[in-house]
Order: structure tokens, then sequence, then C-alpha cells
């Protein structure tokens, strides 16, 4: 779906921007930015100036047409932030609508026939055939047949995966191309309501909604600038009285300065490209709101098989019975895995190298190895020298063992016992009639998962682990993984009622689902993230979709979403540190000659009032783009507590703010101030 190897920023994506920013001028555009459209009001005011400067009774059409210039550019800067983070989102929904053809469907009829069709035409409801070569014309669901297909148009991923009716992965993405055999497709959305449709419009933007968080900061920068007006507007009266003649285009130019233009102008990109974000990790969010809610997440709730562990039993350990070294089980052990392809096998093997012990291959080349089956409940190897040695459930062994006249160890049934009390699988190891010991199988929690949990709880968020296991066996893993609590023997209803719990607590809860039976759970939480892989139900129920099916990445998106919000707040401490170090760098500047005691107030020492206005006015305009990288990639995301985070941020933006002000202006001044002298100003 997406090239995550290409340029942050393509030549491409920069022309389309430029133009777009030019194009976003259009003041019903402007218009939804009330801060830029104050910008926008001035700039106007100030075009009229320039070309008729009498009818205000001043003289200063080249002043006015300075700053005309400079506040035409710090609009277009402010429409070319969001036009570069809508168009990484168009780049996106480009690619996906390349999958998007006029695609022909074998329409099923009801005497068993099919005929061709256009998939435009398919409705709910009805049923299609596709096979090894054909395109999945629509979504569905496979109700009959089993197929390979290959998912890389909506995925990214080359592998095929298997389709079959019945169960959790029966449901097919429109787009996708069938590899090999084929399924009959109950078709589950009408044209244009696909999955792929969704993903396209949601992509490039076209249906993205401003936040609950997004609409709060907009009001509030509403009302700051509200204020400057106020203030502005006071000025005039108050430099009369002290016998200072402001112009008008100087009032403009200062309340520009004043206002929050420098995150008014990057607010919607901030947004945009928080959802771009989450998409470029290969995962669809519905909605802006989603994304959000991501980032304010306080309880986690995670499925045990395929989310904490593998979901394969792999070895964990050797346990020999009385009589018997660790050495002497381990090496047999490894004997029956040596051509054992299963995780069992293979991991046994690892485990032995581990721990010191490796066999040669070479030398059980010409031995007979037999396979696992269902009947004996065993697989193992016969010697070339016609010893069999064989590992399996206790009772095939025990039996095995029996036959050729061995005694069984008294502490075998209390070791077996053990490791099945512990929810472990245990495999019984025998050569011919003597039992050597047991291989303790159990499904192995991923590795890294216990820091990235202990970084969750770092940032206030409990994590919850709902497994079907009995509570011994939960509690194991749970100690092991790391999480904070669990429960076990979990149905589908437990996962409702452990969301409602948290939630009447005023907690903000995220799950991961891919049944039909988790799209209630999914529905109730406030992040529910489906994997592409499950069912419809459960991709309905979500609101945001996991194209790559990897239950462990709502640990990521959980990041993202906290990236998002951090930017945000970030850039707004920026923005309004910037204002109020810009209002003390230009009144003092500005007021000096009436009020010669205000030099003291003048710490940057500039030029002149005009230039101090116009200094401040070029970095107002230039600091926009300087930070457009800062809104698309967002702020370097630290897990920490929510109180050293917004140390940290005060900190590096606050103070930073209230800094780099003072140092562009100061070098800005000194740059343009003999270019104003020399032209007259």
């Amino acid at each position: 779906m997406n090239d995550k190897k290409k340029g942050f920023i393509t030549k491409a994506m920069m022309k389309t921007a430029v133009g777009d920013s030019f194009k976003k001028l259009n003041p019903k555009e402007m218009a939804k930015n009330p801060v830029m459209f104050v910008a926008y009001i001035g700039m106007i005011i100030t075009t009229i100036l320039t070309i008729s400067p009498q009818i205000v009774g001043e003289d200063g059409r080249l002043y006015n047409g300075i700053v005309t210039v400079i506040l035409f550019a710090t609009i277009l800067f402010a429409n070319f932030a969001e036009s570069i983070a809508e168009g990484r989102g168009k780049a996106q929904a480009d690619a996906l609508k390349s999958t998007k053809r006029d695609t022909k469907a074998k329409l099923l009829m009801p005497d068993g026939t099919y005929t061709i069709v256009n998939a435009s035409e398919l409705k709910k409801g009805d049923v299609v055939l596709v096979e090894a070569g054909d395109m999945i014309p629509n979504d569905g669901d496979v109700i009959e047949g089993l197929a390979s297909i290959n998912e890389a148009a909506i995925t990214g991923e080359s592998a095929p995966v298997i389709k079959e009716s019945g169960g959790d992965f029966s449901s097919v993405t429109g787009g996708t191309t069938v590899v090999s055999d084929w399924v009959k497709v109950k078709i589950s959305s009408d044209p244009g309501e696909s999955f792929l449709d969704k993903m396209i419009s949601l992509v490039e933007g076209a249906s993205r909604k401003k936040t609950p968080n997004e609409i709060a900061l907009s009001t509030l920068l509403i009302a700051l600038t509200v204020i400057f007006i106020i203030v502005v507007v006071s000025l005039y009266p108050i430099a009369n009285f002290v016998g200072v003649e402001l112009e008008v285009s100087t009032l403009v130019a200062l309340l520009v300065c004043l206002i929050p233009t420098t995150i008014g102008g990057l607010l919607s990109s901030i947004g945009i490209a928080g959802m771009d974000r989450v998409t470029r990790f290969n995962v669809i969010a519905m909605s802006g709101k989603a994304v959000e809610a991501c980032g304010d997440v306080d309880v986690m709730i995670l499925d045990k098989t395929g989310t904490i562990t593998f979901g394969n039993r792999l070895a964990a350990d050797f346990i020999p019975v009385k009589g018997v070294s660790k050495e002497e089980l381990i090496k047999n052990a490894l004997i029956t895995s040596l051509k054992d392809t299963t995780p069992e096998g293979k991991s046994t093997v690892e485990l032995g190298a581990k721990l010191g012990i490796k066999l040669n291959s070479n030398e059980y080349e010409k031995s007979e190895f037999m396979e696992f089956t269902a009947q004996t409940k065993s697989s193992g190897v016969n010697l070339e020298d016609g010893t069999r040695i064989k590992k399996g459930a206790s009772s095939s062994i025990i039996e095995f063992a029996s036959k050729n006249g061995g005694k069984i160890p008294i502490d075998l049934k209390d070791i077996v016992d053990g490791i099945s009390k512990l929810g472990g699988t245990p495999l019984v190891v025998a050569r011919e009639e003597k039992i050597y010991g047991v291989i303790y199988l159990k499904d192995t929690v991923k590795p890294g998962l216990v820091e990235r949990f202990a970084e969750l709880r770092e940032m206030g968020i409990k994590t919850i682990m709902c497994t079907g296991d009995n509570p011994l066996t939960a509690a194991t893993i749970a100690k092991e993984a790391g999480v904070d609590e669990f429960i076990a023997e979990c149905t589908p209803e437990d996962k409702i009622e452990a969301i409602k719990k948290e939630q009447a607590e005023g907690k903000i809860v995220a799950m991961t689902g891919d049944g039909t039976n988790d799209a209630p759970a999914l529905a109730q939480a406030n992040v529910g993230i489906a994997m592409n892989s499950g069912t419809i139900a459960a991709k309905e129920a979500a609101n945001m979709v996991d194209l790559d099916s990897d239950p462990t990445k709502i640990l990521d998106i959980v990041g993202i979403g906290k990236q998002l919000l951090i930017t945000r707040g970030a850039l707004t401490t920026f923005s309004i540190s910037n204002d109020i170090a810009k209002y003390f760098a230009i009144i003092p500047a500005m007021f000096t000659l009436a009020i010669p005691q205000m030099q003291l107030l003048n710490v940057m020492s500039l030029d002149s009032p005009k230039s101090a206005i116009i200094s401040a006015l070029i970095f107002n305009a230039i600091i926009i783009p300087l930070l457009i990288p800062v809104a698309l990639k967002g702020v370097k995301y630290v897990p920490m507590n929510p109180e050293k985070m917004l140390k940290r941020n005060l900190a590096i933006y606050g103070l930073g703010g209230m800094i780099v002000p003072f140092i562009g202006i100061k070098i800005i001044d000194i740059i343009i101030a003999p270019i104003l002298t020399l032209i007259g100003l």
C-alpha cells in the first residue's frame, strides 16, 4: 500500500503543494482557519493601502507594500504546510486507486452457472466465483472453497494468505488477487462502499473531520486572537496620547505578529500528518478522533495468543526423571528432533544448542524419521542399527516403553502433571524401553514485550491480558510478560464487562480483535483495532484496521497517538511563547522615540520602529515553513509519565519559544536595517 522507502517529501508533492497553496487563497478556504483569516483580512487592508495610501491620510506606499508582501508570504507558507500534509495522504490514495480498475466478476446464477459482469454492478448479497488469477471484485466473505490470496495491493506484504469459509479468516478485500485454487465469495458491500473505497477517502483526507481536541484548541486560538485584536486596537489611542504616530499597516503587522499564526498555520497539517503516520504504519484509522483517542489511552486489553505469546508451543526446558542425567535426556530429545521441521522440533534443537549440546546431523543421515500423527501421538526416529527413540504424549510413550518391557519412572506422573498445570505441553522422551524424561513445551512470550509493558506502565497505561487458559497458566504468562492484570478463562462477554468497568471509572480503553465474537468488544472500546485478516464484522465494529494483522501493533499505535498530542501541545506552547517574546521585542522599539525610558526594555537594541516591525513580521513568516518538518514528522516521543513530559516540553518548546524570537528578530534586524535606511524607511 505504501512505500516506506520513499522520500519524506518528493518533488512531485512539493510541486502540487505549491499550486494548492495558491488555490487555498480562496476566501471560502481561508475562512476555515480563523487565525489565518485575520492575517488574510490584514493583507487585503495593506494591499488597498499600498495602492491608495491617501485613504487614511498616509503616504507610505513602499512600507505598506513591504508589509503586504510579507503577510502574503506568511499566509502562503501556512497554506503550504497544510497542502504538503494533504499531498502525502493523496500520494498514498493514488497508490490505492491504482488497484481499482474495471474488474470483471463471475456472478453466480441460481442454476450454478455464472455470467461475466462489471464489478461496479455487484450488489450486497451477490455471490461470485473467483478463480486463480482473478481479482476479488469487492469486499465479501468466503462461503465455499479455499484459496491462496495475494493481499499486497492492500497490505504491502507479498506473502499470500489462505482464506477459507467459516471461522475468522473468511473475509476478503476487493482489489486483492487469488493466486491458487478458487473460492465463492458473498459480496458484503455495495459499489463505492468497499473497504478500499473507505481507505482511499480517509487517506486523501476527504473524510477528515476536526477532532474534539482540535476544536478545543481552535477555540483557544480564536480567543487569543480576539484578545490581541483588542490589545492592538487599544494601542492606537495610547500611541496618540504619548505622541507616537502608528500607521494602519504597522497595527496590522503588529496584530499578525502577536496572534498565534504559527500554530494557526500548522494546526491542520498536524492533524492530517497524524493520520498519515498511522496510515504509513499500515493501519487505517476510520477518523482522526480514533488516532487522538490512542494518545489518551489509559487501559490496553490484549489477547494472550498471538499478541503476548507466539501461539506456537516451543521448548522451554528439559526435565529428566530420577536416575537420568539432563545431558542424556537432551541428547535423545535432539536425535528425535533433527529432522522435525515443526516449531516444537526446531525449538528443541535450538534449546539444546543454547545448553551446549549439539549433534552432527550427518551421523543420522540414514536414520528413518517418523512424523507425528494424531493416531500415534508421537514422533521419533529409527536409527540405522534398529534402535527406536520416540517423543510424544505421556500415554503413547508409556505404552511404547511398556511393550518393550520397560518400567515407568515413579516421578514421571508428577513431572507431567506439573507441566500440565502450568498450561504447558509435556513431551515424554524414551529410547526403546527406557524413559529419559520430559521436554517442557510452552507458549513463549514474545521478546521485548516486558520492556514495552514497562514503558506503558511508566506512561500510566494499565495492561490487561485476556486468555482462555486456566488461572494458574494465566498467572504464569502474566508474570513472565509483565502485564498488570489478567482475566483467565475469558469469554467475549468477559471482555465487554472488563471494558465497561474501566470506562465507568473514566478510563480510555483500547483493544484488538479479529473474530466475529470480538466485534461487540471492539465497538465498546474507545480504540478498537481489527485485524485485516479477520471478519467483516470485526472490521466494521472497530475504528482502526491493521492491514498487517499484527496484534502487537496496538503498542505502537498508542505511541503514534501520543506523538500526535505531544506535537500539537509542543508547537502550541512554542507558538504562544513566540507571541509573548515578539510582544516584548516590538513594543519597546515602537515607543522608544516618544518615551526614552522604554529604551531599557529594548533589550535587542532594534534599529528603528519600522525595522522592528518588519523584522518581527519576517521572522513570523519564516518560522512556519521551518516548523513544517516538525509538524509532519512529529515531535520525538519518549515514553515517560505525564508530569515529566510536561516539564520537558515546557523547557524545550516553552523556553525555546521565548529565546528563538529574540535571536531571530535581532539577526533579521541587522540584515534589513541598512536596506531600510538605503530606501528611506
